[in-house]
């Protein structure tokens, strides 16, 4: 196979899953947000989580922000449809509390020093 016969297998378009062009997956996006953020406070009375509408709020921006910086329509795509899915088992209580509070868990946990630290966080 010569270099230009790889380069056109390696130029072929993937099938898209939902959206067609960045503008369209933009649009999903925000919709998913603003879902998100309509149900809130009755994740919040439904599960009785011992967090405000406002930490709740804060959590749901922080989770998008981390992936602000995805640019392939396809990635983008496959995050909407996880929090489509996320917002589902919510909605439906098929949630326990203790998996909504997961989403409250330190993003960056501190290294365990000693051993019995080190011990009991490989456990988890």
């Amino acid at each position: 196979m010569s270099a230009r016969q790889a380069i056109e297998v390696g130029k072929k378009a993937a099938k898209p899953l939902l959206s067609l062009n960045q503008a369209e997956a933009k649009k999903r996006v925000l919709s998913l947000y603003k879902a998100w953020y309509r149900q809130i406070p009755y994740i919040v009375k439904e599960f009785d989580i011992p967090k405000s509408e406002e930490q709740c709020r804060e959590k749901l921006k922080e989770f998008f922000m981390n992936n602000k910086d995805v640019t392939d329509v396809r990635v983008i795509d496959m995050l909407v449809i996880k929090g489509q899915m996320e917002l589902k088992e919510s909605v439906n209580m098929w949630k326990q509390k203790g998996h909504i509070m997961t989403y409250f868990k330190p993003t960056e946990e501190p290294k365990p020093k000693d051993f019995l630290s080190k011990f009991f966080s490989s456990n988890e």
